[in-house]
């Protein structure tokens, strides 16, 4: 095994799809994944790009993936947000998601971020315990919120 970080480029999407379709099924909403390729790539890669992606590859198969933006709080500033980290099964438990979270740790760093956010599933354990070994906080108050496309337009 010979891992090597990189940055992803469009011709990356695919995969990066593929890997996120692998995470809704790990959190049980293999459904909720919605976005087209064509919509993945623009965004990312087109005019306004809005997100940008670490990989992790072994030889030519990219095996994990860290997806991140930059959310705005008025209360703190620009943070970083890790949208989707997922280092793929048959690779898990070998230090890759460690490689990955570094380096976006490492970006926020750089950045001069005013902090980092993400969320992990109450009952997603080895996640947490992941996170744990960071000294993490955890914000029990919040609740998640949302529209779909369809929704928003009824409204």
């Amino acid at each position: 095994m010979n891992i090597q970080l990189r940055t992803a480029t469009a011709e990356d999407c695919p995969r990066l799809l593929e890997l996120i379709t692998e995470l809704a099924v790990y959190e049980n909403a293999p459904n909720e994944v919605t976005v087209t390729l064509e919509e993945f790539v623009e965004a990312g890669f087109g005019t306004n790009p809005v997100w940008k992606s670490f990989v992790a590859e072994d030889g030519k198969t990219i095996v994990g993936l860290a997806l991140f933006y930059i959310r705005y709080s008025t209360w703190k500033g620009c943070r970083l947000y890790l949208e989707d980290f997922l280092v793929t099964e048959s690779y898990r438990g070998k230090g890759i998601g460690k490689l990955l979270f570094d380096r976006v740790v490492q970006e926020a760093k750089e950045r001069n971020f005013n902090g980092m956010s993400w969320q992990v599933l109450d009952w997603n354990t080895p996640g947490i315990n992941f996170y744990d070994k960071y000294g993490a906080n955890y914000e029990n108050e919040w609740l998640n919120a949302s529209f779909t496309k369809e929704q928003l337009s009824k409204l």
